[in-house]
């Protein structure tokens, strides 16, 4: 079995964060499309967005940080994106009922985005990504844990990009679970960490 250990994205180096999103459409977004305002290919560079993602994990800092490196025997091998929800502003912005859902809720961070170097997908990755969210959420003080999965149909699959938002069975086997089913495929899912008031 493959050794799997995870840092918070600011205790890792730069290389490390660039080894994760250089290929891929993870190379391009960078893990922005739900900060950019408006439409992130229209309204936002290559450069901007290089920028940003390296602002946010803030390597070698104290942090605060954006998400978490998941290493594979030691090398860089995928990323999660979480954070306080309140940090992802397009979240308020898109039309859907499920992206506005709870506004007044405390305390909640987003985990809104997975990454795995083509090298370690099948791997089972994923699932540890999503259980080192819970780890992490317990760390920092998040109260819930948020996640928008895609649960295929039955018989139907999806595309590796289009599963970076995770699948609802990761998020299950870390011990979410569903809150609203808004379409056809997309869930909403939380795992609360401490009591809200």
């Amino acid at each position: 079995m493959p050794d799997f250990t995870w840092l918070p994205a600011n205790e890792a180096t730069a290389e490390d964060v660039e080894a994760v999103f250089a290929a891929g459409g993870a190379r391009k977004c960078r893990c922005q499309a739900l900060k950019v305002p408006g439409w992130i290919w229209r309204d936002s560079t290559q450069n901007q967005r290089d920028a940003a993602l390296l602002e946010q994990t803030a390597c070698g800092t104290d942090g605060p940080t954006s998400g978490l490196i998941g290493y594979v025997d030691g090398e860089p091998s995928g990323w999660v994106a979480v954070e306080p929800r309140e940090n992802y502003p397009r979240i308020w912005s898109r039309k859907q009922p499920w992206m506005r859902m709870d506004p007044e809720l405390e305390g909640v961070w987003a985990v809104t985005c997975f990454v795995v170097c083509k090298g370690a997908r099948r791997s089972g990755l994923t699932y540890e990504l999503a259980a080192a969210t819970v780890e992490y959420g317990e760390q920092v003080g998040a109260r819930v844990l948020e996640g928008y999965p895609i649960e295929p149909p039955p018989g139907k699959t999806v595309i590796w990009d289009e599963a970076s938002v995770g699948l609802l069975q990761v998020f299950l086997e870390a011990g979410y679970e569903v809150v609203a089913s808004p379409t056809l495929r997309r869930r909403v899912v939380r795992r609360r960490l401490a009591k809200v008031y």
